[in-house]
């Protein structure tokens, strides 16, 4: 069975998306202009993870400062990197969870800037950033639109122009036809493992955030399927001695500089393991996007991936995504 979806409805988001990259720049120039100290990514959740994925594309490409911080961590620990000239980048789909709000409050009173994407605009976030753009979903676009913007103004992103250019042009449709691609991958793989007792997923580079919030934010918030995420370089210190023939474990492989950090676990597997699965973005070709830019959004063609298996654990367990147990239901 094929579970259609809403393909251009799709089409539109990632479109409008990439639409708001003047607004970017433009913020970010003004940031730039006036001078600033560092940048750190503060998120909670799946949001943190999408600041890990930013973190790891500009490690690989720049030399400014910049770093990741937890939300919760910082409004209980504190973070004395974070002060005046310190560019705060949040992201935020219900404006309103308490670490982020807390932790945008404590960044302020250090001095701070807060850059942030509150998808709802009349939101309490929304209110206190110094600088707002609401647009819904599309987080990890947002983010690394802003990093390469930034790297642009620091002269180190050169293609900056051209890769934006097949972005703009190929990106939405191609994503939508990856999709389809893995639909019938999707379905065999939750018909798999939709009643795993635990799933491991291992990944690295800026697939280890997509690792860690499918894992956490997907699997076990949305599905109730419990789960384990790790590192693709931290396998083989420690995880490597549970894994047995029925161990069920999932390697997402990139396309950016760690990708042979998570080819090393491939490698592996199958001399102990006879319930793994690959998910490797390679196979998922998007006409237009030169290979030389691949690595840059093979965590967005991974996520059109897991989508799929989505739809289908969704159908199959009887369970819609949205239903939550505790999440937001009480007070805790």
């Amino acid at each position: 069975m094929i579970i259609k979806f809403d393909e251009q409805k799709q089409i539109e988001s990632v479109n409008g998306a990439l639409a708001l990259r003047p607004q970017i720049e433009e913020i970010v120039n003004k940031i730039c202009a006036e001078g600033y100290k560092n940048i750190c990514w503060l998120g909670i959740g799946g949001t943190w993870a999408s600041c890990l994925q930013a973190e790891v594309h500009m490690k690989e490409m720049s030399s400014l400062d910049f770093f990741v911080e937890n939300a919760a961590e910082y409004v209980t620990t504190g973070n004395r990197r974070i002060g005046a000239g310190t560019i705060v980048i949040i992201s935020s789909v219900t404006g309103s969870t308490i670490e982020m709000v807390e932790g945008v409050k404590k960044a302020q009173a250090a001095g701070a800037k807060v850059f942030g994407f509150i998808d709802k605009e009349t939101a309490a976030l929304a209110e206190m950033v110094d600088y707002c753009i609401s647009y819904p979903a599309n987080e990890q676009l947002k983010f690394f639109m802003v990093a390469d913007c930034f790297m642009k103004n620091a002269g180190e992103f050169e293609d900056y122009d051209a890769f934006y250019a097949e972005m703009d042009q190929y990106l939405a449709k191609g994503l939508v036809e990856v999709e389809k691609a893995a639909d019938a991958f999707g379905k065999a793989y939750a018909e798999r493992h939709c009643e795993d007792p635990i799933h491991y997923f291992v990944g690295a580079g800026n697939q280890y955030g997509a690792t860690y919030s499918y894992a956490m934010c997907y699997w076990e918030e949305q599905h109730w399927i419990r789960t384990k995420s790790i590192h693709s370089a931290e396998f083989f210190h420690g995880m490597l001695e549970i894994v047995d023939k029925n161990t069920a474990v999932t390697v997402f492989v990139g396309e950016d500089s760690q990708r042979k950090l998570s080819e090393r676990v491939v490698a592996f597997l199958p001399k102990v393991c006879a319930n793994y699965e690959i998910i490797d973005t390679k196979d998922y070709p998007i006409e237009g996007i030169s290979e030389k830019y691949r690595g840059h959004i093979s965590h967005l063609v991974m996520h059109a991936v897991t989508q799929r298996i989505d739809a289908h654990i969704e159908r199959i367990n009887c369970h819609p995504m949205p239903i939550r147990r505790y999440y937001r239901q009480f007070d805790y």
